[in-house]
């Protein structure tokens, strides 16, 4: 299994064009085979960083989720509607793997 863990900087003033940004994606992610496990949006702290992590069986089916989701007419949209509305300053992507007991 490989998480990937999205640190964005976000426009403040645009958190609700965030938050409606998170939840287009959640199920597209988990459509695509991985298991979405949320977006985290600032509430104490930093009013401009939030954080999503999904998770997919292998780094090749993320992999490929990301090719398949430049060709998938809601992602094109949902990607659309982050740059029209420039509610994300930047982000960057780590990926985990999980220790279990």
């Amino acid at each position: 299994m490989i998480t990937c863990y999205l640190r964005y900087i976000i426009d403040a003033d645009k958190l609700g064009e965030f938050e409606h940004y998170a939840q287009l994606w959640i199920p597209l992610v988990n459509r695509f085979g991985g298991q979405h496990h949320g977006y985290f949006l600032p509430s104490e702290g930093a009013n401009n960083v939030a954080y999503a992590l999904f998770s997919f069986p292998s780094l090749a089916l993320y992999e490929q989720y990301r090719i398949d989701s430049m060709q998938d007419a809601e992602c094109l949209a949902a990607f659309a509607y982050a740059k029209s509305t420039r509610c994300i300053i930047s982000y960057e992507r780590s990926f985990l793997r999980p220790v279990f007991a």
